[in-house]
């Protein structure tokens, strides 16, 4: 008689079908937030004096846009979404560092605040420090890293030294 341990195939085990567990749950939630509310700012903004400041009122829009596609590449699964979530949150810190420092250094530029203003200071610094957050529990949780961990070091890694 075959033990049952011996009938069934052993696989690799299952990681989670979405990046929305653990921390990512919060991630998730704060991205849902920050999308509502660059969504609000920027409709409400555009549509009653875009005049006035066009360019920052753009940039909120853009924020919004950012946020939502970071919310839902973060809830969907898959290696596609995992690379859509790496560059909309690499896209969206890069857009607060380089909107930080113009509206501190040619505030001229941004006649009124963007969600990414003075690093997000509107919004507590949240849209300077999630993406930060992100990005770790991005990589932390990448697809590629799964399959090394289930795999173990290919062949080539362990006769080079690097596993």
């Amino acid at each position: 008689m075959v033990p049952s341990a011996a009938r069934t195939p052993s696989r690799p085990p299952q990681r989670p079908a979405s990046r929305a567990t653990g921390i990512g749950r919060v991630l998730v939630f704060v991205y849902g937030i920050l999308a509502l509310a660059a969504t609000g700012r920027s409709v409400f903004q555009i549509g009653t004096k875009f005049g006035e400041a066009p360019v920052a009122y753009a940039l909120s829009a853009l924020a919004a846009v950012v946020y939502i596609v970071a919310t839902i590449a973060l809830v969907a699964p898959g290696a596609r979404w995992y690379r859509v979530a790496v560059v909309t949150i690499a896209f969206e810190l890069v857009g607060v560092l380089v909107v930080g420092v113009l509206s501190i250094f040619d505030p001229v530029l941004f006649p009124d605040d963007t969600v990414w203003s003075f690093f997000g200071r509107g919004y507590l610094f949240i849209p300077l420090i999630i993406p930060v957050l992100g990005l770790l529990w991005l990589r932390r949780t990448s697809p590629h890293r799964a399959g090394a961990e289930a795999t173990g070091p290919r062949p080539d890694d362990t006769a080079s030294g690097r596993g």
